[in-house]
C-alpha cells in the first residue's frame, strides 16, 4: 500500500466522506441566496401585491425618463419580507441601470459610505437595507450626496485641516427600512418619494405561492397554495420559505404534489398553526396572559423573559401579531385581546381569573 493512500484512507474513516460543518453552512446559505433569486420577479408585471405602489413607481420612473432628470431618491418601508429589496431591483431593471446593494450597519466608517458613493456611474441605484440604522456621520456625508450630488471631504491635521467639496456622480438612493419613525428628519426629508409596503391578503399570497412554485418546476393544486397562504403571516418571504418545506414533506411523505392536506401536515410538523403563529408567537401570547394578566408589558421585559433580542421581538415578532389583532401596543406597554385569549383555548371570567376552553 503506498503511504499516501494510507494517510487518505485515516482522514476518509475519520471523516466517513462528510462535508464539515462550515463547508455545510456555506452551501446552505448560497442555495437560500440562489432560491430567492430564482423566484424574485424582475419586472413590475411579474411582481405580485402592493399595486398602489406599483402604479405610482411606473409614473415616476416613466416622467424622469420623459424629462431626462435622475429619478428621485426613494424610501421604502414596512415590515420585513414584504419586498422592499425586490422593488428596488426593478426600479433599477426598469431604468435600465445598474444596482449596488449595502446595509447600514456595513457602513461604519466614513471612507466605506464615501467609497460607495465616488465608486458610483451615473444614473446608478444605490440601495441602503436598514437605513434607519445609518450613523450621524454616515448620514452627513449622504445630505450633500443626495441634494447636490458633491460630497464635502477634509485633508490635513489640526491647523491646516481643509474641506474640499468633490462632485459625485448623480445617482438614485433607495433606502428601505422596517422602522420610518427611527430615521432622522433631515434625512427623512431628502427622500422625494415615499411608500409604505402593507402586508399581503391571502388571495395575492396565494398568487405568489403558485408563481413560485412554478418557476421552481414544484408541484402545488389551488387549495395547497391556499392553506400556505393563510399561515404564511401575510409575508411572502415567510410563504417562499414553506414552499421549501411543503415539497419536501410531500416528496417524502405523499406523492410530490403539494395538496391542502400536505400543507397542513407539513406546517402541523413545523408547530406553525392554522392563523401562522409559530412557538415564539405563542409563547409571547402566553407569557403576557399568564405572567402579566394580559398586560401591559413593556417590551423590554419580554424579550428578556422569551431569551430574543429586543430588536426581533420588535421588528419580527410584533408587527404580525398587531396585524392580526392578536396584540395591542399601548403607551404602558403590550397587551393581548380577546382573541389571543381565544386562539390559546383561554377563558378569560370578568373577575380576571383564567381557565381553558
Amino acid at each position: 500500500m503506498i503511504l499516501g493512500d494510507e494517510n487518505n484512507n485515516k482522514q476518509n474513516k475519520k471523516t466517513n466522506g462528510a462535508i464539515k460543518p462550515v463547508e455545510l453552512e456555506a452551501i446552505e446559505l448560497e442555495l437560500d441566496r440562489t432560491y430567492e433569486k430564482n423566484i424574485r420577479p424582475k419586472t413590475f408585471d411579474d411582481y405580485i401585491g402592493q399595486n398602489s405602489i406599483k402604479e405610482t413607481l411606473k409614473i415616476t420612473i416613466e416622467a424622469a425618463k420623459k424629462r431626462n432628470v435622475q429619478l428621485d431618491h426613494i424610501l421604502l418601508y414596512g415590515p420585513p419580507g414584504l419586498g422592499k429589496t425586490t422593488l428596488a431591483n426593478i426600479i433599477a431593471n426598469e431604468c435600465n441601470v445598474s444596482i449596488k446593494i449595502t446595509s447600514a450597519p456595513a457602513l461604519e466608517r466614513p471612507r466605506d459610505i464615501i467609497g460607495i458613493l465616488m465608486s458610483l456611474k451615473e444614473g446608478e441605484i444605490l440601495f441602503i437595507d436598514e437605513i434607519h440604522r445609518l450613523n450621524k456621520i454616515a448620514e452627513e456625508i449622504l445630505y450633500p450626496a443626495m441634494e447636490d450630488y458633491t460630497i464635502d471631504l477634509t485633508t490635513g491635521k489640526s491647523q491646516t485641516v481643509k474641506t474640499m467639496r468633490v462632485p459625485v456622480q448623480k445617482f438614485t438612493l433607495i433606502g428601505a427600512t422596517t422602522k420610518a419613525g427611527a430615521l432622522s428628519g433631515p434625512l427623512r426629508d431628502r427622500f422625494g418619494v415615499i411608500h409604505r409596503l402593507e402586508f399581503y391578503t391571502n388571495e395575492e399570497l396565494s398568487r405568489v405561492i403558485k408563481r413560485s412554485a412554478k418557476i421552481l418546476n414544484i408541484k402545488i393544486n389551488d387549495e395547497g397554495a391556499d392553506e400556505i397562504a393563510k399561515r404564511a403571516r401575510c409575508t411572502p418571504r415567510i410563504a417562499n420559505r414553506l414552499i421549501k418545506r411543503a415539497s419536501d414533506w410531500a416528496l417524502v411523505k405523499g406523492d410530490g404534489i403539494i395538496t391542502k392536506q400536505t400543507a397542513s401536515d407539513a406546517l402541523d410538523a413545523l408547530n406553525i398553526d392554522k392563523e401562522g403563529l409559530d412557538t415564539t408567537d405563542r409563547e409571547l401570547l402566553s407569557l403576557i396572559i399568564k405572567n402579566y394578566n394580559g398586560g401591559p408589558v413593556g417590551v423590554e421585559t419580554l424579550a428578556v423573559a422569551l431569551g430574543e433580542d429586543i430588536r426581533t421581538v420588535e421588528d419580527v415578532v410584533e408587527p404580525y401579531l398587531l396585524q392580526a389583532g392578536f396584540l395591542n401596543r399601548t403607551q404602558r406597554g403590550r397587551c393581548v385581546t380577546q382573541k389571543a385569549y381565544e386562539h390559546l383555548g383561554i377563558n378569560k371570567n370578568k373577575n380576571g381569573q383564567m381557565g381553558l376552553f
